[in-house]
């Protein structure tokens, strides 16, 4: 162990540490969620760390020893060599400073290693006065969920649009196969399977589109204002410094914030992103119900399509195979919601100059962005990709539906179709084999007229 000391004295840190006293304490006192801060918010952290010390040396506030060594420290952590080193309670002081002081402590421990120094030793690097120099916790943190938000949407948008385009492949493989449709779960008019695939890769391209644009918002961050947003202690040019390094070591587009004190305080940008996952993932857990419901059976339900078979679906019935995937990923979906209304809570209650629940907001965004993306992987390859048709099953159903009565409804008349639907139930014949029976449609007028019904998109 060494010793390290603070404004509140001394506590002994383990000497392979690379963190120093303010974890230490950090560490004592939370332990509620346990789990810590997600690394992703980490390593913004450390990528907006390495951007104020290209900025604070551009202007003369830095020494380039100083700062260059900063930088290598920063490279180390984001090569992911020192992840062991952040373990900070996700529920922490609520602006984040004990995650922020976790930061601040490894990079200036790694910098004064590099520059000859020892872990604990202040007088090369400072974490205070030289891996935070012109910084807060109250816009460094915001930020870093900024950071990391816009990095993993774009992973997010990358495997929407691959699932986007299963759905695609799959309705154009399905575009000729009638079936019936299905309103208030019963009998509706008829569509093809490629119809109802149709909708739903355009229905995620515009959750796609939703999820892009609350990453618009995202792109301002207030980093470089301080404690409230107004720059105090600061050169005016230190924001735009360091968003223009940011910008160069990321290839990303962010931008001051036109108002410090307002991106201080309010989180909304944050919460518009949530709710577009919310959004999103309400989508998929309608897509993933319909899936099951088509899949259901295989014998006594509607059966129309094949779900893959990824494992034995029971301890108890030999052969039983269930819709695995689909249930996984309702359960991450359900999970997304409910960290969407934690989030939605937790931007209204800033109070003043200051909103003191960052650290569940970012968690539960990033962690939503997270579960997400493998979601959205997992059903594409594990699901979609595989699903396959029994294409007598969907011709029984379209033959048999009542619905098909409103197709016929124009041609013969209501009270007609009525009558045939009556005598369908009672013996059993669909209604196509009774119009062809009564000679009320010749084979090639009866084609024509189901044909028309599916619209211009068959």
């Amino acid at each position: 162990m060494r010793i390290e000391k603070d404004a509140m004295g001394e506590k002994l840190v383990p000497e392979n540490a690379w963190y120093g006293i303010h974890t230490v304490r950090s560490l004592e006192n939370f332990n509620v969620a346990g789990e810590p801060v997600p690394l992703a918010i980490v390593h913004a952290i450390v990528q907006l760390k390495a951007a104020c010390a290209t900025a604070n040396e551009q202007l003369g506030l830095l020494d380039p020893n100083r700062s260059q060594a900063i930088g290598k420290a920063c490279a180390a952590v984001l090569s992911g060599a020192h992840d062991d080193q952040f373990p900070i309670d996700i529920f922490q002081a609520g602006s984040g400073t004990s995650t922020q002081m976790n930061v601040n402590e490894v990079i200036a421990n790694l910098a004064a290693v590099e520059l000859g120094g020892k872990r604990g030793e202040r007088d090369l690097i400072h974490p205070n006065d030289h891996v935070n120099k012109g910084q807060s916790t109250n816009n460094v943190f915001p930020s870093a969920i900024r950071l990391a938000s816009i990095q993993l949407c774009h992973q997010l948008e990358a495997v929407l649009d691959g699932l986007v385009a299963s759905f695609e492949e799959k309705a154009a493989q399905f575009a000729s196969i009638a079936k019936s449709g299905r309103t208030h779960l019963q009998d509706a008019v008829p569509v093809t399977l490629g119809q109802e695939f149709a909708a739903y890769a355009r229905a995620l391209e515009k959750a796609k589109t939703r999820v892009g644009a609350a990453g618009l918002n995202l792109l301002e961050i207030g980093v470089g204002g301080n404690a409230v947003g107004t720059g105090i202690n600061t050169k005016p040019a230190f924001r735009s410094h360091i968003v223009k390094a940011l910008n160069d070591s990321t290839g990303l587009s962010f931008k001051v914030a036109d108002n410090g004190v307002e991106i201080t305080q309010f989180m909304t940008d944050m919460g518009q992103m949530s709710a577009a996952l919310r959004l999103l993932a309400l989508d998929l857990l309608k897509i993933c119900n319909d899936l099951r419901l088509l899949a259901s059976g295989p014998n006594t339900g509607i059966g129309e399509i094949r779900l893959p078979a990824v494992e034995p679906g029971s301890s108890i019935m030999p052969g039983k195979v269930n819709p695995s995937i689909c249930e996984a990923a309702n359960m991450a979906c359900i999970q997304v919601i409910g960290y969407d209304t934690a989030v939605a809570m937790a931007c209204g209650l800033g109070q003043l100059e200051l909103n003191t629940h960052m650290p569940l907001i970012g968690a539960n965004l990033v962690k939503s962005l997270d579960i997400l993306i493998r979601t959205c992987t997992m059903l594409d390859e594990k699901c979609i990709q595989g699903v396959g048709v029994d294409e007598e099953k969907c011709r029984q159903n379209f033959e048999s539906s009542a619905g098909l009565a409103t197709i016929l409804n124009p041609k013969l008349g209501y009270d007609r179709v009525a009558a045939l639907v009556k005598e369908g139930l009672a013996s059993g014949k669909t209604l196509k084999v009774l119009v062809l029976e009564k000679h009320l449609m010749s084979e090639s007028q009866l084609a024509r007229l189901l044909a028309g019904a599916f619209g211009p998109n068959l």
